[in-house]
């Protein structure tokens, strides 16, 4: 069984579509979404109408909580002033610009996915199974990872949120991050999913994949729109680890 697993794509239209083009190659069994669709980029309602058309299951994410209920905060952690300043902007922006039904769809978002298959019971949130902002890091001592378990049955965790992919096994249970379709935070600029694949012998394979796609398209929206410049900075090449 293969299970395509994306998130974050915070309204970055041509990263999705690049995302999309690979998965179609691949084929999977299934396709789920962990949420964060909205946000930063210039195309909210054209990545939320991608995404319903897709009828797969999608999870709410915390910018996808705070547009759809027209909220003051999307429930993100700045470190500075200036990071605040410019998360004010977008999602003030990304509220005005995304329409009342596309609000409508994302307020009624899952607020989680479960799966079983063979052997592995597999639980998808956007944050954490405590809370839809959770940052799961990949260097959190195995223990507060175990600790996040505590009251789930699941053998396999898959979350976005942090836009850092990785996968980490503790005590038995695999968690998972499928990094950010839109907006990366590993120093890659590549759009990122996961790739899970149960195979016969009853292993699980992650493939963490990337995908390039073109820029100029971002850069002529964000100088249309008044969103920051610096979130389009953020994405250019040179960033490449």
């Amino acid at each position: 069984m293969k299970i395509a697993v994306l998130s974050d794509i915070h309204s970055n239209l041509p990263a999705l579509k690049a995302v999309l083009r690979d998965i179609e190659n691949l084929q999977p069994d299934k396709m789920i979404c962990l949420g964060d669709l909205v946000g930063y980029a210039p195309f909210p309602n054209e990545v939320v109408s991608i995404i319903q058309s897709l009828n797969i299951p999608v999870i709410m994410g915390n910018y996808d909580q705070g547009v759809g209920n027209d909220l003051d905060d999307c429930g993100c952690a700045y470190r500075t002033d200036e990071e605040r300043r410019l998360g004010v902007i977008s999602i003030e922006w990304t509220k005005k610009m995304t329409t009342s039904e596309n609000k409508r769809y994302l307020r009624n978002l899952l607020p989680r996915y479960q799966l079983t298959h063979g052997s592995y019971q597999l639980l998808f949130v956007h944050g954490s199974p405590r809370r839809i902002n959770e940052y799961l890091f990949p260097d959190r001592p195995d223990e507060n990872l175990v600790h996040t378990m505590m009251n789930e049955s699941a053998n396999v965790l898959i979350c976005g949120h942090i836009h850092r992919p990785f996968s980490r096994k503790v005590q038995d249970v695999w968690f998972i991050n499928d990094g950010s379709v839109g907006r990366p935070k590993d120093g890659d600029w590549r759009a990122g999913w996961v790739l899970l694949t149960i195979l016969d012998n009853h292993a699980l394979q992650i493939e963490l994949r990337r995908c390039e796609y073109d820029l100029e398209i971002l850069k002529t929206s964000y100088a249309n729109s008044k969103l920051p410049t610096k979130y389009y900075l953020d994405l250019l090449p040179n960033k490449v680890l």
